[in-house]
């Protein structure tokens, strides 16, 4: 059972899930608070998202750690690992130890194992029978995730796919393909303006992460506007 103060931490995740589902949400701070609550959901060392662009190529949109995003690059670019082939099978895919990955996934377990982790869970994002990325859930020690925690986990990520298209965006494919676009594009500038903010600074990456989502949500902006404000220097935080 999980207790009520787990629960409550639950219910607070799902009842801020479904608060996006209403105009004007930023979808990759909704993706990012997705992850850092599963960080303190489940007993997990880091978690991070992958979502499909306009041609099904998956790119990295979330992170909670350096070491998570590397563990996730490196996935990309061997096209080989637990959460490609979850993206791909529309399927929860559970490594219980990396030292047991198979051969074409060498890349990713030598990866995992220099970032410090050892089991890795992917969980789809996926609406009816359509997956548009994975959910993945990294930690530090070999072992399995509790059956609980994977239904959740599923729970979690299949309203933030609710979140990310939108009932009006599922009627029409160049909406939500225009919206997973918007997405990733986000992405790529906020990727540039923790540079930015690291090298000014003096600061780690999730760090300057920190200081750039504060920013938009002290001054009700979309992460998008700030991290363009930085790159373009047109703001200063």
């Amino acid at each position: 059972m999980i207790n009520e103060t787990r629960e409550d931490r639950l219910i607070d995740t799902f009842a801020t899930l479904a608060d996006t589902l209403v105009a004007g949400y930023d979808v990759v701070d909704l993706l990012q608070t997705l992850v850092e609550s599963c960080t303190s959901l489940f007993d997990i060392a880091a978690a991070g998202i992958l979502l499909a662009d306009e041609d099904g190529e998956l790119e990295v949109v979330a992170s909670t750690s350096e070491a998570s995003r590397l563990v996730e690059v490196m996935q990309l670019s061997a096209r080989a690992g637990p959460c490609v082939e979850c993206f791909t099978t529309g399927s929860v895919v559970s490594l219980m130890d990396v030292e047991d990955s198979p051969p074409a996934w060498q890349r990713f377990r030598d990866s995992a194992r220099e970032q410090g982790f050892a089991a890795v869970h992917a969980i789809p994002l996926r609406l009816r029978e359509s997956t548009i990325g994975a959910l993945n859930l990294l930690s530090n020690a070999p072992g399995a995730l509790r059956q609980q925690d994977i239904r959740a986990a599923q729970a979690l990520a299949d309203v933030a796919t609710i979140g990310i298209l939108q009932e009006r965006t599922v009627r029409e494919s160049n909406s939500v393909r225009e919206q997973l676009t918007i997405a990733l594009n986000s992405r790529v500038l906020i990727e540039q303006a923790k540079g930015v903010i690291a090298h000014t600074r003096g600061v780690s990456m999730e760090e300057a992460f920190t200081l750039i989502r504060n920013h938009a949500r002290s001054n009700r902006m979309m992460l998008s506007e700030v991290a363009r404000g930085l790159v373009d220097q047109t703001l200063v935080i």
